[in-house]
């Protein structure tokens, strides 16, 4: 098969939300048949849904990888298990050790009951947007929309780089 370069959101509030994205993507370099290929700066962000939990620190990680997009989705739902997410369909969006999510998978276009690509809402998060345009400014979303369109529709206020160090 040949490679294909995917974008992963990851997301953490709990604990140490930065350690934890660091281990996240350790994980991430060492499994099978992905290949870390980039990093956004580190972001911090309101929670969506409840308020009344931690801020998030989001980021983006380019791979590439040879798995199928099933596969690289197992692949990130065992890193989160590793640092101790236990997915709850009734707590979506709760407070939560890691959150990994396949935004992209090349310009494959998937929907199937256990995953959607582009990720829904991908165009309208500037958790995921700001990250990606770190990563790939000039990128053009499957359904045609380019980043930074869809950077320009979005007020952005809410999310803020994170210094490290």
């Amino acid at each position: 098969m040949t490679p294909v370069l995917c974008y992963i959101g990851l997301g953490s509030n709990l604990g140490n939300p930065v350690a934890n994205l660091h281990s996240a993507l350790k994980h991430l370099a060492g499994a099978e048949g992905v290949e870390l290929r980039g990093v956004s700066r580190f972001y911090t962000s309101k929670p969506m849904g409840p308020q009344d939990q931690p801020d998030y620190v989001n980021a983006v990680a380019g791979v590439l990888t040879q798995l199928p997009a099933h596969a690289l989705l197992q692949t990130l739902f065992a890193v989160e298990r590793a640092h101790g997410r236990v997915r709850n369909a009734a707590l979506r969006w709760g407070p939560r050790t890691l959150d990994l999510d396949l935004l992209l998978y090349g310009d494959a276009m998937i929907d199937t009951p256990d995953l959607r690509i582009p990720h829904p809402g991908i165009g309208e998060r500037s958790f995921v947007v700001l990250p990606l345009l770190d990563l790939a400014p000039h990128r053009v979303l499957p359904d045609g929309r380019s980043l930074s369109a869809c950077r320009a529709a979005l007020a952005c206020d809410d999310l803020y780089p994170l210094t490290l160090g």
